[in-house]
């Protein structure tokens, strides 16, 4: 079903799946180009969950999908506060909501009013910006040195506002930038009581709850699916949600 909720910067479309009572699972697809190679990845996994019997919800977050926010204007915080804007219109249906965040998704549900986080594969604003730098580097090539502070505008007076920055066909604010370079994922240390599930690929080093096998979808040069891998994250989703409930 097509829904909307509303922010503070306007409205936003919403994709709700499953029955109409129940737990809520609130998807926040990844920052930039990632989110369309694993949009459909997602849709999948939501599809799934309604097969087993738990709701879920695709937001369409400012500057993402069919959002009429630029991208450019917009920071990590305004972000988080549309995630959070979105909650609370299950909180008003008396209805618990759990996130699932995948990759830099992660970094956009932490002013949500959760029962709990499941995040896959999640990454650090510091590692995502590390990752745009080598595509801003590719870009200007090699005669440019890129350094750590490369979007801001130098040759502007002291005073003046920074313009967004093109990446990979993105316009990006300074803002959201630098925010990127100290934002984290919600971790158990931020709040111990909300309960975190950590899932990664099994190529992936980094300590994780569960470790599931399946190539990363995000690096590949176009958009493509997994429904083995959905099935399997599905499954992992339903069991922690209902072992949350209780």
């Amino acid at each position: 079903m097509i829904d909307h909720y509303d922010w503070a910067g306007g409205r936003e479309a919403m994709l709700r799946f499953g029955p109409d009572t129940g737990p809520v699972v609130v998807a926040a697809l990844p920052l930039f180009e990632e989110a369309n190679r694993t949009r459909a990845f997602v849709v999948t996994i939501l599809r799934a969950l309604a097969e087993r019997g738990i709701a879920s919800a695709l937001l369409d977050l400012p500057g993402q999908g069919e959002s009429l926010v630029p991208l450019h204007a917009l920071s990590i915080l305004q972000i988080q506060d549309a995630y959070g804007s979105a909650i609370e219109v299950f909180d008003r249906e008396g209805r618990r909501s759990y996130a699932a965040s995948i990759r830099s998704g992660a970094l956009l549900d932490a002013l949500g009013l959760m029962f709990g986080r499941w995040h896959f594969a999640p990454v650090g604003g510091p590692q995502l910006l590390r990752e745009l730098t080598r595509i801003k580097q590719a870009e200007v090539g090699a005669a440019r040195k890129l350094g750590d502070c490369w979007f801001f505008d130098g040759s502007l007076p002291e005073d003046a506002e920074d313009p967004p920055v093109e990446i990979a066909g993105n316009l990006v604010s300074t803002d959201l930038l630098t925010d990127l370079m100290v934002k984290e994922p919600f971790s158990s240390d931020d709040a111990a009581e909300t309960p975190l599930r950590t899932v990664r690929l099994e190529s992936d080093p980094k300590p994780a709850d569960l470790k599931v096998p399946g190539a990363p979808l995000w690096r590949r040069a176009e958009p493509d699916n997994d429904p083995a891998l959905a099935a399997l994250l599905a499954d992992d989703i339903a069991a922690w949600v209902r072992a949350c409930e209780g």
